[in-house]
């Protein structure tokens, strides 16, 4: 049985792209397997790439904070306060 991580940060943007930077000793390490492929490790942090498609359903955008978790061995990104649809 996997281990539940659930982090809570901002999202950044960096080099025009929509990123989360984890630190590893705070749970990045934890969320590596299941975030191949939109991921990396850089240093000492877990750097994750929100793409476009993703950064708008979720209606998340640089500064806003989000969670993210390892539940079910996948990736779940989710607004901590969600933009209401206009």
């Amino acid at each position: 049985m996997e281990k539940l991580t659930s982090l809570q940060g901002p999202v950044l943007k960096i080099n025009g792209e929509l990123v989360l930077v984890i630190p590893l000793a705070a749970g990045g390490n934890e969320l590596i397997d299941c975030s191949r492929g939109i991921s990396d490790v850089q240093g000492d942090f877990l750097r994750i790439v929100i793409p476009e498609w993703l950064a708008g359903m979720l209606r998340i955008d640089e500064g806003d904070l989000v969670c993210v978790d390892n539940s079910d061995g996948k990736l779940h990104v989710q607004p901590s306060n969600p933009r209401p649809v206009h």
